[in-house]
């Protein structure tokens, strides 16, 4: 009776699955640091501001400089997660609603600049580098839309911070707003934060002690995050190409969802719209096509503030769920309203193309346009804000 040597190795787990065990455990850790750094950051603005919140927001104090302060931030970190969390610990902290939804709109901004850093990789072969571009530059237009068309909108009417906070009231049940109810993980959290805070206490003032959480809370998030999506980057990347290809050819609506799934799993929506500007360079996917992906990248990177959100207690809760929610109305508005509406939809497609077409035949329009787009219109932006007493 012969015996199969192949059936005991057949019979092992593969190689591969042990480690992708221990890596999803540290998936789990990384998250529970995530929210563990937003409740810091929150904790640490109250103790730092205690009744002099007004003086603090002033540098703040209209929806252009929010706007300009959120999409500079995110330019700079390139994580769009990273800063829509940091928003969420400091609303829990005080920080006014109406003056983070503005920064929450120019985190969408600030994040693109990520697929144009990606696109220059294109720069030798001036087609593919005009694909690619403008695939990435698609995704810069339709945020800008949404800012020019929703801001004011939200401005006068408030749809947002009411729509939010509606449904935060629900969550948290009705009128109250305390939501520990449906914030299960406050056992888990709030022990960390006041072992930081009575540590930081001990030694120093309780101002100075609430600025060293505020910093060491955004430094973890950050961290957190960057690790966090280059960890899910190497688990998911190679299956997230698969379903790329599989679903965005099928049509707008298949596109969109990819877009929001993919970055539900990697939480990030540049990973995911960066996946997109190279296969749309090298012709595997046309314009049209990449277009409702990065629109449901912009939906599923929400995930992350509200996840963050449920860190949050005390009765400043309801507030952070609120911008949370914002931050999820708006682009689901901005999809609604423009890809929603044919000569709208044709705008950012236009404009993109356009543009790539110019950068194709001089590349140094892609640098004039990152420097203006991000870092140039911003800071004139502030400066008009002030000259005007906005």
């Amino acid at each position: 009776m012969s015996i199969d040597s192949g059936a005991v190795f057949r019979a092992e787990p593969s190689p591969r699955s042990k480690p992708e065990v221990r890596e999803w455990v540290f998936v789990a850790g990384l998250v529970y640091l995530l929210l563990v750094s937003v409740a810091l950051v929150g904790s640490g603005f109250k103790a730092a501001v205690g009744g002099n919140a007004a003086e603090l927001f002033a540098v703040a104090g209209n929806p252009l400089t929010g706007l300009v302060i959120g999409t500079i931030a995110t330019a700079l970190i390139q994580s769009s997660s990273t800063v829509t969390s940091i928003i969420v610990g400091l609303v829990a902290g005080g920080l006014p609603v109406g003056i983070a939804i503005p920064m929450v709109m120019g985190a969408n901004i600030g994040t693109t600049i990520t697929n144009t850093i990606v696109s220059l990789g294109h720069v030798r072969d001036s087609e593919e580098f005009r694909r690619a571009f403008a695939a990435a530059t698609v995704h810069d237009f339709f945020n800008l839309l949404c800012v020019v068309l929703l801001l004011p909108f939200e401005m006068l009417t408030g749809y947002l911070a009411k729509a939010g906070y509606a449904l935060a009231g629900f969550m948290a049940g009705g009128g109250s707003f305390s939501i520990k109810e449906f914030n299960p993980l406050k056992p888990l959290v709030k022990p960390v934060v006041n072992l930081v805070r009575d540590s930081f206490a001990v030694v120093l003032p309780a101002e100075l002690a609430g600025v060293l959480m505020i910093g060491f809370g955004v430094l973890l998030i950050v961290a957190v995050i960057t690790t966090l999506s280059r960890l899910l980057k190497r688990l998911m990347v190679g299956r997230a190409k698969d379903i790329l290809h599989k679903s965005v050819a099928r049509g707008p609506l298949s596109g969109l969802f990819s877009g929001l799934f993919l970055t539900v799993l990697v939480q990030s929506s540049s990973t995911t719209t960066s996946l997109a500007v190279p296969l749309a360079g090298n012709g595997v996917f046309s314009l049209k096509k990449v277009y409702p992906f990065t629109l449901g990248a912009n939906i599923g990177t929400c995930i992350t503030a509200l996840l963050a959100a449920t860190a949050i207690t005390g009765p400043t809760a309801i507030f952070a769920l609120q911008i949370a929610f914002v931050h999820l109305f708006y682009n689901l508005s901005g999809v609604l309203v423009i890809y929603g509406v044919p000569f709208l939809r044709a705008i950012p497609l236009r404009a993109a193309e356009a543009l790539s077409d110019a950068t194709a035949g001089n590349k140094l329009y892609a640098l004039a346009y990152v420097g203006g787009v991000f870092f140039l219109i911003p800071a004139v932006l502030i400066a008009l804000s002030n000259r005007l007493g906005l």
